[in-house]
């Protein structure tokens, strides 16, 4: 938080170890969304979710939790992008929303920070047009003409 110098700034903390991860797909042509939360980070807990999801295309960043043997035998394409891209793709600009709409505030439990991240993906998911926006870049658009042709 930024403040004018010698102003103090008062702010609620929350400190708590507590995880779960959120699991995103983004379909930016037609504007849809699927999600789900795991309870780590590893191939054995992504790989169900994946299959039941049953993508065509998946984009990953560079972590090893992606590049492993066991996501790579899942059906589709699967696009792993150079380090240090987080902007190419389409996910993370739904994620930075996320971000937007939960953070800053303290939650009674891990629970209710679930549930206010459920409620926002919720409300964005019935917007297809506001997710295009945010996703379907036309670098996207134009190498779906060319696959497509």
């Amino acid at each position: 938080m930024l403040a004018p110098r010698g102003v103090k700034v008062v702010q609620t903390v929350q400190r708590a170890y507590q995880y779960a991860y959120l699991l995103l797909a983004v379909i930016p042509a037609i504007g849809q969304l699927r999600w789900g939360w795991i309870p780590r980070l590893k191939q054995e807990h992504l790989k169900p979710v994946l299959e039941q999801w049953g993508l065509a295309i998946n984009v990953w960043d560079g972590a090893g939790v992606h590049r492993g043997r066991s996501l790579s035998e899942l059906a589709g394409s699967r696009i792993l992008q150079p380090a240090y891209s987080p902007e190419l793709n389409p996910a993370e600009r739904v994620f930075e929303e996320v971000r937007r709409a939960i953070e800053g505030k303290v939650y009674p439990s891990l629970e209710h920070k679930r549930l206010a991240a459920e409620e926002f993906l919720t409300q964005l998911a019935a917007d297809p047009t506001r997710v295009k926006r945010l996703c379907f870049w036309p670098w996207i658009q134009e190498a779906l003409c060319v696959t497509s042709s």
